[in-house]
């Protein structure tokens, strides 16, 4: 005879937040046999496909509205490629392996990095370079912003944390392209983190209170923008990105994704909007997460963060992972 007592609706989002660090896990575990072998495309191409095979374990119809790779010519998850075994329909950001280079140099902070959302949530959006500022949570809605000159954005920042803008660190981009924006922060003089590579890891250093850094500063990739738009946006944090086009045709194809106004100021919640999961597995050791520890005899450890825009949980997950075990996906 049927029971009376109602079911109890099953909480698919945090299901899917479990999920995908699962997917994480195993685009790190990949990359890891790489690690300081000085050949970043064969990193990057075991990480792409093992987080094919491992989306495909996934309960969802999901669609990838940007990826990392095509400016390079890399190994990527292509944009529009269809993962997942059957589900609800959902929008996917990825870089399998966020600092190819720090991975073949044996450099900190490379990632396996992923944020889903419900479909139609995420930028869709070319593998073009996108202008950036973000900074940590807590703080008044528009303190900084992408128009207004360094040294505002740094005195608001100062003033908005009560602080001198000296006792501010900056993190940029170490590239040609920002010397001006450094310039501009040692004039004031706010401390500076130059980076070689890896601005998702720079981006999300701002919402990590052992971090140190304050706010994110110069260009990077677009879809490095949104895989770390879809982390603030779990965390409280605030960012601005603009696209930034090199000729007509890159114009165009944003156009055909639905960028219309090809200089709109996206904030953080346009990039990544919606109930928005986050996901990112250490590939090497950095001030956010330790990378994979290859144990030897089938046996490994990740660390990993999952983020929920719903709940506004941050969770750190080590998972102990046996190879020799047959059920191991």
């Amino acid at each position: 005879m049927p029971s009376s007592t109602p079911i109890k609706p099953v909480h698919t989002d945090r299901n899917l937040a479990l999920d995908l660090v699962r997917v994480t896990e195993a685009a790190a575990l990949a990359a890891s046999h790489w690690v300081g072998l000085g050949k970043k495309n064969e990193a990057d191409g075991a990480a792409v496909e093992a987080m094919r095979r491992a989306f495909d374990q996934i309960p969802i119809v999901g669609t990838v509205v940007i990826g990392e790779g095509e400016m390079d010519e890399a190994p990527m998850m292509y944009i529009g490629e269809k993962v997942g075994r059957g589900g609800p329909e959902m929008d996917i950001a990825t870089d399998p392996l966020e600092g190819t280079n720090l991975c073949a140099k044996g450099g900190p902070n490379a990632l396996a990095v992923v944020a889903l959302a419900d479909r139609g949530s995420l930028l869709h959006a070319p593998d073009i370079y996108m202008d950036k500022i973000a900074v940590g949570g807590g703080l008044p809605p528009h303190v900084v912003d992408l128009d207004a000159p360094v040294k505002e954005n740094l005195r608001n920042l100062a003033l908005a944390k009560g602080c001198e803008v000296s006792d501010l660190t900056a993190c940029i981009l170490d590239r040609d392209r920002h010397k001006d924006i450094i310039a501009h922060c040692r004039e004031l003089g706010a401390r500076i983190m130059l980076i070689s590579d890896g601005d998702v890891a720079g981006i999300i250093a701002t919402i990590v209170p052992d971090s140190d850094v304050d706010i994110y500063i110069g260009a990077g990739g677009a879809p490095e923008g949104v895989l770390a738009a879809a982390a603030l946006r779990c965390s409280g944090g605030q960012m601005q990105g603009r696209l930034m086009y090199e000729n007509d045709e890159q114009i165009e194809r944003a156009r055909t994704m639905g960028i219309i106004d090809p200089r709109h100021k996206f904030t953080c919640e346009e990039m990544a909007k919606g109930n928005v999961m986050f996901a990112a597995t250490g590939v090497t050791s950095g001030a956010m997460l330790r990378g994979v520890k290859l144990r030897g005899h089938g046996l490994a450890i990740t660390h990993s963060m999952v983020m929920r825009s719903k709940s506004g949980t941050v969770r750190y997950i080590e998972a102990h992972h046996n190879f020799n075990n047959p059920g191991k996906v």
